[in-house]
């Protein structure tokens, strides 16, 4: 590691010591499934408020907290025991352009995942283990998600990563599942994948920071952007190179780097 980049990992190991706390919460969209204890509630909360993170972080709060309450503060329950009539109850949420059908299509795949198996991490596991990051483990948890009857709509709200999608929404999901650094921001309730297989949930924030930061020469935050910023960032930390998602953003979002 050269000079330059030493300095710029102690300049990021900064940031993430300064974002990654739990004062970070109640602004962002992680605050919502931070509301349970049951892991399955977690998984299900941070599942479709990930989903839905697209936009204004206010306004995804706001209308996750609103599905919430349309599931009765138990999401996962509302996932395994819902009726016909409660699933019903569903059709006029709206969130920019994930509407009611999206979310009750939602519902239904995520019932057939948990008959299957008691948490979402055993559709990533193989895959995660096999190539060591999330690229194919994604493709793959997709097309088990999509077994179930849907709408066609639905499926561009669940990014595939082998068709070129940067698929920021559920690497941050995956984030918030698999690391643990002590810090009571990410979860860390799955043990079988390691933070060292993540991938950086890239957005406009998160680019633009590494582009002037020369981490990044990609223009587009696509899949080619993510494969060469996971690069840079596992030269920093190979362990947990996905910490710096923390430097990045809050760079770029709140100090307006």
């Amino acid at each position: 590691m050269s000079n330059k980049q030493a300095e710029l990992k102690d300049f990021l190991d900064e940031k993430v010591l300064l974002f990654n706390t739990r004062a970070f919460i109640e602004d962002d969209p992680v605050s919502i499934p931070h509301r349970y204890s049951f892991q399955g509630d977690i998984e299900v909360a941070a599942f479709l408020t990930a989903t839905i993170s697209w936009g204004n972080r206010k306004s995804i709060i706001t209308n996750a907290s609103k599905l919430m309450r349309m599931m009765d503060e138990s999401p996962h329950g509302f996932i395994i025991g819902h009726s016909a009539a409660e699933l019903k109850t569903l059709k006029n949420f709206v969130h920019r352009t994930f509407n009611g059908d999206d979310l009750i299509g939602f519902v239904k795949c995520l019932r057939m995942l948990y008959q299957e198996n008691s948490t979402l991490e055993i559709y990533f596991e193989a895959a995660m283990k096999q190539h060591g990051n999330s690229c194919v483990a994604i493709s793959e948890f997709r097309n088990a998600f999509f077994k179930c009857n849907h709408p066609a709509r639905m499926e561009k709200h669940v990014s595939d990563p082998l068709a070129g999608s940067a698929a920021k929404r559920i690497n941050m999901f995956l984030r918030w599942m698999v690391r643990n650094d002590q810090n009571g921001v990410d979860f860390g309730i799955w043990k079988k994948i390691s933070p060292a297989w993540l991938s950086i949930p890239l957005d406009v924030h998160s680019g633009n920071t590494a582009r002037k930061l020369e981490l990044l020469e990609r223009k587009q935050n696509d899949q080619k952007a993510v494969i060469e910023l996971d690069r840079a960032l596992r030269m920093f930390d190979p362990n947990d190179p996905i910490k710096y998602d923390y430097a990045l953003f809050g760079l770029g979002a709140i100090e307006k780097f």
